[in-house]
Parts: C-alpha cells; structure tokens; sequence
C-alpha cells in the first residue's frame, strides 16, 4: 500500500524570479532545485515533470475575487470541497462556525482512518496550546480541529520528547528558544529529515504542519526567509535520504501566498505549489485532475486506495 507524507508550508505560493522580493529566488536551495531539474521554486518553472519529482501550479483563489485567507483555504484541502464558495468568502485565520461545521463533517483524516488507514498530524504542540484551547483563549486553526474531529489525538510535548513528533521547526531550536516551554530534543536539520522520514513510514498519511513559512511572510525580511528556507532544504535532504522505497509519495504545497512576495505584507493571488516527489506512477495518480485546493483530497485518497 502506498504512503503520503504531506508536507504543508503555510503562505508560500509560486511568484516571479525575482530576487529582490521573492526569497525563494534569491536563496540556494540545492536539494529542492536538483529535484527541479536545477529550477528555483518559482511559476516559471512550473509546469515541471522530471525524473523523482513534479510540479504544478495549483489555483488557491477558487473562483472568489479577495485574497486567499488560511481557514478557508486549508479547509478545502482538507475536504475537498470549495469551502470558500460555499461560505460566499474567503476567511481566516481561523475557522468561523461555518468552517467548523464542514470540518466536521468530514476531511482528509477522517476518510483515511474510516477507510481502515492510520492517519497522523506529526506537528507536536507545547503544553500552553492546549491550555489557551481549553480556555477558549485560542481557537483552533484548520488543520488541528479536522485531526480532532476525525478522533485522533493531537502530539503533545511527551510525543516529542518520546520521539514520535517533531517540533513546529522540525528541529526543536525555535521551541528551546522559549523558557516557558518544557525541554525537548535538538536536532540538525538533516536529522530531523530523516527523523520524519521514520515518522511518517507508520502511518498511511501523515502530515506535518509547517506554518513559519507564513510568519516570516509577513515579516518581511528577506534574510530570515533565506535562513528558514535553507534550514528547510537542510530537512528535506535528510528526508529524501531516510525515506522508504517507491511506494511512498511525498506531496508538498500551501493554502494560499505569501512568502513569495515580500514586497507586501499580506497574502497574494498567485497560485500554490503542488511538489511531488516519488515515482512517476504515484505522480501521476495523484497529479490527475489536480487543479485547485480542492483537489488534494480525492488524490490522498485514490493515492492510498487505489480503486
């Protein structure tokens, strides 16, 4: 059976080659550019098919004039549905009372896990998350609140401390840096890769979140979004190193832009990427008919149970 580690970068979409406001033009990314072929991630080069990976444009406007914002955005990757359609807006950051109830009602975790599969969110959260959520001090964004209400359990700091999640940064630098959160491992970079390359090979599907990307957006500094994407190249070596055999399809993409275009502040229209790397018959099945946001559902699922 195959496998789907989906890797979410939250506000990165495909801009222009252009180095003075788009980092991932401007920074050396050497394992994600091989797999493209010796291309930056950038609109340019997508449409792309090589020989380990494939890139798509992919629309994350859904038909609605307005930016893109993260609740309705994740939630239609998450569902397949077009969620901002359906509520008359895009809306974020987190999910409105009309959000929750299509979340709810059915998403990506839950299809997996009733269709017999395991599914995991391996993004591990400190002890104050759960506390301002139990306090209705914070809402839970999109992703977290369909893992919860397909029935499965959030990883927490005793995960990560046991090693069966990652810290938000993938190497628990950015969580040590915080003295009120509890002691958990440091990884490099390269290690924590393969760390979550481990991970992800127990489960059907299994997604990490990875929303810096969308912070340092709308930060607007060029340099610590060269650091970042770097440190990720870093990761995604490691990862490409550890994982196992062909059967596995490793999918990265986003809900909306961002980080491409740090000449403004905000979200953008340009379209997300959809980066998959595996064989080409997995490419290919999950490529087919993959147009918008809301096409990654139906494709993790004909992915992992093939008709």
């Amino acid at each position: 059976m195959s496998r789907v580690l989906l890797l979410f970068m939250d506000g990165v979409g495909l801009g222009a080659e252009d180095p003075d406001r788009n980092p991932f033009a401007a920074c050396e990314m050497p394992v994600l550019e091989a797999l493209l072929g010796g291309r930056k991630l950038v609109l340019e080069t997508a449409p792309f098919i090589g020989d380990e990976a494939t890139l798509l444009a992919i629309d994350a406007s859904l038909g609605l004039p307005g930016i893109p914002q993260s609740a309705s955005g994740q939630a239609a990757l998450l569902t397949g549905r077009n969620v901002p359609q359906e509520i008359g807006e895009h809306y974020g950051p987190k999910p409105n009372p009309p959000i929750q109830q299509i979340l709810r009602e059915g998403n990506i975790f839950s299809t997996v896990t009733q269709l017999g599969g395991k599914a995991a969110l391996l993004s591990g959260y400190p002890p104050q998350y759960f506390e301002a959520i139990e306090r209705g001090r914070r809402l839970y964004s999109a992703i977290p609140l369909a893992v919860t209400a397909a029935g499965l359990a959030l990883m927490n700091t005793g995960d990560i401390q046991a090693g069966s999640a990652l810290a938000v940064d993938f190497t628990g630098e950015g969580w040590a840096a915080r003295p009120e959160f509890p002691p958990v491992p440091i990884y490099s970079a390269s290690a924590a890769g393969a760390k979550l390359a481990h991970l992800a090979a127990r489960y059907d599907l299994a997604w990490f979140d990875f929303w810096p990307s969308d912070y340092a957006g709308h930060r607007q500094d060029m340099n610590s979004a060269i650091a970042l994407l770097e440190t990720f190249d870093a990761v995604l070596s490691g990862l490409l190193g550890a994982r196992d055999g062909h059967q596995d399809l490793i999918v990265l993409t986003s809900d909306h832009g961002n980080l491409e275009d740090l000449s403004q502040r905000g979200h953008t229209r340009n379209p997300v990427p959809a980066l998959l790397i595996g064989s080409e018959k997995l490419r290919e099945r999950f490529g087919e008919e993959l147009k918008n946001l809301t096409g990654f559902a139906p494709a993790i699922q004909r992915t992992l149970f093939p008709a």
